[in-house]
């Protein structure tokens, strides 16, 4: 893995130290990093401001910026341990006083959104500056069903994008993630996810969100559902099995943000049907496994909602966020293999899907019935906390 201390300065031999805003930006097409750059400027004086990227540019094309040259990552869709790491030794060789982190696709963000991120973190007052993004009803359902309430239910906090691929990081932020990610490089696993909201919540940072509009999120290079949940699910299972002593204590659900009008989106067509039958099936064909993982009520409750009709067919949310719950104790105590307990998931989510999908069909709000996923995942916290102490018990 390419490290800091290899980066060479483009535009001049050698940059000044002492700059206030880092900004790191992600492999974009060149009209997205002329468009960002033209916006980036308009944050701060340009001597402030120091940007790092891979695209290769001509040592006379901005000559108002500093800007070097990031190392090589193999960033597709988020960012990884490796561009923490990186993030951290550039903000240390130039003493930049915060950081901000672009993903993929980032020219789509508006002037707006770019200010808010940067002067959060600028101001001192921040040390973790999340976007809100504003979705497609139908998109991003992996975070809105798992990522999102499970992180709130366990962490206590409302970010509603916990794997974002923007951020603002203060100095000790960016430290705190740089170390965590030292773990997997260790181990050449430069490309493993890190979890900047946890991170953030054990060590007592603050964290602040906002509201940055509607952005195109960038898709794993392989759009299979499979392995996307089992990636990104399991890494955030690992993460609450490192941090279980922080977050069995009680802590208190700090207050809705007021929301923001969200655009009204029309999406196509979804095959609801088929992910409806695809649940039958695995009602059929894994009730062995799901046996060994969920407990006899929930194993009841999949058996009323297999042979619900697929215009009512809902996943409750109770019921939801107790099968999440139950899967997250059998990736503690292997129950089975985690590749096979992902993949038993993997129906499970897509019935939830369904669910949701007949619901904002319906007309219903998707952020509504989202809050109300969330709510029932903080409201059984208590039985995730007694498995885990007593794995062996099931709650009748």
């Amino acid at each position: 893995m390419a490290t800091a201390d290899s980066i060479s300065d483009i535009n001049r031999p050698a940059t000044r130290s002492g700059y206030a805003l880092l900004v790191l930006v992600a492999p974009l097409p060149p009209e997205q990093l002329e468009s960002l750059l033209s916006r980036l400027m308009g944050l701060i004086p340009a001597e402030e401001l120091l940007i790092a990227t891979q695209n290769g540019i001509a040592t006379d094309a901005y000559p108002a910026l500093q800007i070097v040259a990031a190392p090589a990552t193999n960033i597709a869709w988020t960012l990884t341990a490796a561009d923490f790491v990186n993030a951290h030794q550039l903000a240390q060789k130039h003493q930049a006083r915060a950081i901000l982190m672009l993903g993929p696709d980032s020219g789509s963000l508006s002037p707006a959104a770019l200010h808010d991120l940067a002067a959060a973190v600028l101001s001192a007052g921040t040390d973790l500056a999340l976007p809100h993004y504003d979705p497609e009803p139908h998109a991003g359902l992996v975070n809105s069903a798992i990522l999102y309430p499970l992180t709130r239910g366990l962490f206590a906090t409302r970010a509603r994008f916990p794997l974002a691929v923007d951020l603002g990081l203060s100095l000790r932020m960016a430290e705190r993630l740089a170390s965590a990610a030292q773990r997997f490089i260790a181990i050449n696993q430069s490309d493993a996810l890190l979890w900047p909201v946890s991170e953030a919540v054990v060590a007592g940072f603050t964290i602040n969100e906002y509201d940055v509009g509607s952005r195109p999120l960038p898709q794993p290079a392989d759009p299979d559902i499979r392995s996307i949940l089992a990636h990104v699910t399991g890494s955030l299972f690992a993460d609450i099995e490192v941090k279980a002593a922080f977050w069995q204590r009680p802590r208190r659900l700090a207050p809705a943000r007021p929301s923001m009008p969200r655009h009204p989106y029309s999406d196509g067509p979804s095959d609801v049907a088929s992910m409806i039958d695809g649940f039958r099936l695995a009602y059929t064909n894994l009730q062995e496994i799901w046996s060994l993982v969920l407990p006899p009520n929930s194993l009841l409750g999949l058996k009323r909602l297999s042979v619900v009709d697929a215009a009512s067919f809902r996943m409750p949310e109770n019921l939801w966020a107790r099968i999440v719950y139950d899967f997250l104790i059998a990736y503690r105590l292997r129950t089975i293999n985690r590749g096979h307990l992902m993949g038993a998931l993997i129906p499970l989510y897509l019935a939830w899907v369904a669910g949701h999908i007949n619901i904002t069909d319906s007309g219903a709000d998707a952020e509504r019935h989202i809050e109300a996923v969330a709510a029932a995942f903080d409201a059984d916290k208590p039985y995730l906390v007694s498995r885990w102490r007593w794995p062996d018990r099931f709650n009748p």
